[in-house]
């Protein structure tokens, strides 16, 4: 039996059984407000990194290493919590990671020194991983199985919500006030996210049978590694771009410090179209929507690269950048099918996968500028990171076939 057979016969369930349109509603807002709150978060330094330069004195590029240090802290932070937390019910873990979270950014707006703010953003990026692994479980338990994508989906929404109206609303204020002022109110955001999951996220009990040893089960499956290698090579492309959005818009473009802003919330705008076109999509075809968002990717981070400087091909580049987002629901899905019964690893280290996308492409990104060839040029990085992507997609495709074949 295939794995999706599996999931499918264990849990399937009459409609009768699954809460009210209006519980799951409630649900998935609440845990939608908890990814605002860390998209928001995680997205705002990228439009403020000039701003944070300036502060501590550093170069553009050399700022842009919190980035990987926040990165670094969801690689690390999502299997070690999921692991660590296998017996504990899921409701009191996205609690306990909220808290932190929130902790994390409002000590990041007081840090004194480089230092101490990068180590801040390490820690805070910790419980970001193991927050949307479980909210995903959480919202695919109380829908019918072939829906799955969409709940998903929706709890992405809090994410890519944030890069419309969060991450540019911040970095608005950021750039007329203090960048600080930005992560002390993702903080109270995390806070808000806090009392709305006590409220509306129902008490659960831990899984029959939940064990450390069981979870670790995730990573004795191919197909999980290799799902995760497809995130953490395949859309390190997005990351190289957005991180140097600002400098691109400005340097670049030509355009004033006050169309960051703009340009955030075009990539929102794009975020939130792919979210919801990649989750209706990845319900039809799950492989379909992960290979062709491949593609789609090489196309547009190459038509990026070549005409960053002209203002409107840049919006417009900006925008189909962002709609790349549609395999974020496909792929988080996809860690469902092949994890089988260690399902909180696998969904967890699926966020881990996108932040060695981040780190890779931000760190590939600021090398190739500081080789002197331009902001443009990280386009040319997404494009072949996409590229690299489709073998391992290949992989992944080709051992299910012969899976399939051998049923």
């Amino acid at each position: 039996m295939s794995n999706v057979a599996a999931i499918e016969t264990a849990d399937s369930r009459n409609l009768s059984e699954l809460p009210s349109t209006l519980t799951v509603a409630l649900v998935q807002l609440a845990l939608a407000v908890g990814g605002f709150g860390i998209g928001t978060g995680e997205f705002a330094i990228m439009g403020l990194l000039p701003n944070v330069a300036e502060t501590f004195s550093v170069t553009t590029p050399q700022a842009g290493y919190v980035i990987s240090a926040y990165a670094l802290g969801v690689v690390i932070g999502a299997p070690v919590i999921a692991v660590m937390a296998a017996k504990m019910a899921r409701r009191s873990l996205l609690l306990l990671l909220m808290l932190v979270f929130a902790a994390g950014n409002i000590l990041s707006a007081l840090a004194p020194t480089f230092e101490s703010f990068w180590l801040l953003r390490f820690i805070t990026g910790l419980p970001h991983g193991a927050y949307f692994g479980v909210a995903a479980l959480v919202a695919a338990s109380m829908v019918p199985v072939h829906r799955r994508a969409r709940a998903v989906g929706r709890v992405m929404l809090g994410l890519t919500v944030a890069t419309l109206l969060g991450t540019p609303v911040t970095t608005l204020f950021g750039q007329s006030l203090d960048w600080q002022v930005a992560f002390l109110s993702v903080g109270v955001v995390g806070l808000v996210a806090v009392l709305l999951i006590w409220i509306y996220v129902p008490k659960d009990e831990v899984a029959e049978g939940a064990s450390f040893m069981r979870e670790l089960g995730a990573f004795r499956r191919p197909q999980v590694w290799l799902t995760l290698a497809i995130a953490a090579v395949g859309y390190g492309g997005m990351f190289a771009m957005f991180s140097y959005i600002a400098s691109t818009t400005t340097k670049v473009a030509l355009l004033s410090e006050s169309a960051v802003p703009i340009m955030l919330v075009i990539f929102g705008i794009g975020m939130n179209t792919g979210n919801f076109v990649g989750s209706w999509l990845a319900d039809k075809s799950l492989m379909g929507t992960i290979g062709g968002s491949l593609v789609y990717n090489m196309v547009v981070l190459t038509t990026f690269a070549l005409t960053a400087s002209n203002p409107y091909m840049l919006g417009l580049c900006v925008f189909l950048v962002g709609c790349g987002f549609a395999a974020g629901p496909a792929l988080q899905t996809r860690l469902m099918d092949v994890a089988a019964d260690a399902q909180t690893l696998a969904a967890a280290s699926n966020h881990s996968a996108f932040n060695i996308a981040n780190a890779l492409g931000a760190w590939l990104g600021g090398l190739v500028i500081a080789w002197g060839l331009g902001f443009a040029a990280t386009g040319y990085v997404g494009a072949i990171l996409s590229f690299l992507g489709l073998f391992v997609f290949a992989a992944s495709l080709r051992l299910e076939r012969r899976g399939h074949r051998a049923a």
